[in-house]
């Protein structure tokens, strides 16, 4: 298979003891100057454990793998929709924001899928984006998408047993009860396509989601979700089950609208590379507005 070499020119050093990423480039780089570390790290070449990082405080721990690009990436990518996180020449790991779709539907063409496609051209990278996995166009957060026919068989056939964790955060109306615990049901969608819920089996599709209260004040709660299951709508029906439906859901929800959005984003992504069977490890934060919601609670009182 012909490999993208533009990929692979990339400079590995091996941190030994704990900094942060600015001072280590600057010094594993024969003393570059900060300026030039800043603009490395800000046009996207610098890699931490296979993992795209551009923050110039980013802590280092001893054994940790940090590569340089050798070279500036023929095409530049800017999109408002989608953050690359990690690249090679089986998958793309990518963050998604709101408004947009995974793959297209019949009633648009528009989606990340068509993002990925146009940069692969503009990059001369032979390949399309081969959809795994979905988010729904109002979830944000993070998604793998296959370069290669083999990698895009390997991840759709054995998904359960390729994935080691998934979890979403979602900012949730009202106080939590609970610290932690687990919802389980069937799950049923009616002739208008919205998702019921069942304690006995309605027909539908059994689903299980495990869930822990992050924060939690009295307008609203921080919740971190990890599905057992891979339903439709299935954490949206079951923390509406819970009487604290995602702020922002105008299916689901109960009119809570505090960031003018639905608060859900799919936050870890675990798997093993499907060529390689390295364990891949991506995360991201929550969206600010997911947190900053109670920092204006706390003024309030």
């Amino acid at each position: 298979m012909r490999k993208n070499n533009r990929l692979q020119q990339f400079q590995h050093f091996t941190v030994r003891e704990e900094t942060t990423l600015l001072p280590f480039l600057m010094s594993a780089m024969s003393g570059i100057s900060r300026n030039r570390a800043k603009s490395i790290l800000s046009g996207g070449g610098v890699r931490v454990d296979r993992a795209a990082a551009t923050r110039f405080d980013q802590p280092l721990r001893p054994g940790q793998h940090v590569e340089v690009s050798r070279t500036k990436p023929k095409a530049e990518f800017r999109s408002r929709h989608v953050r690359i996180v990690y690249e090679d020449s089986q998958i793309i790991v990518i963050e998604k924001a709101i408004g947009i779709l995974a793959m297209a539907t019949s009633a648009s063409s528009f989606c990340v899928k068509s993002v990925l496609d146009g940069y692969f051209q503009k990059s001369g990278q032979r390949c399309r984006a081969h959809v795994v996995h979905r988010l729904d166009r109002d979830t944000s957060g993070l998604l793998v998408y296959a370069k290669t026919i083999e990698a895009e068989q390997i991840l759709e056939h054995n998904w359960q047993q390729i994935v080691t964790d998934r979890r979403y955060i979602a900012l949730v109306s009202g106080r939590m009860e609970q610290a932690e615990g687990t919802v389980s049901s069937w799950l049923k969608d009616n002739a208008a396509y919205v998702t019921y819920s069942s304690p006995t089996d309605n027909g539908g599709k059994y689903a299980v989601t495990h869930f822990r209260t992050l924060q939690a004040a009295d307008d609203y709660s921080l919740v971190e979700l990890k599905l057992e299951t891979g339903r439709k709508n299935q954490i949206r029906v079951h923390l509406q089950d819970l009487g604290h439906p995602v702020c922002g859901d105008i299916k689901y929800g109960n009119g809570d609208d505090p960031i003018g959005r639905l608060a859900l984003h799919a936050f870890r992504l675990h798997f093993y590379h499907p060529i390689t069977g390295e364990l891949m490890r991506f995360e991201t934060p929550p969206p600010k507005p997911f947190t900053s919601v109670f920092r204006r609670t706390d003024k309030k009182h």
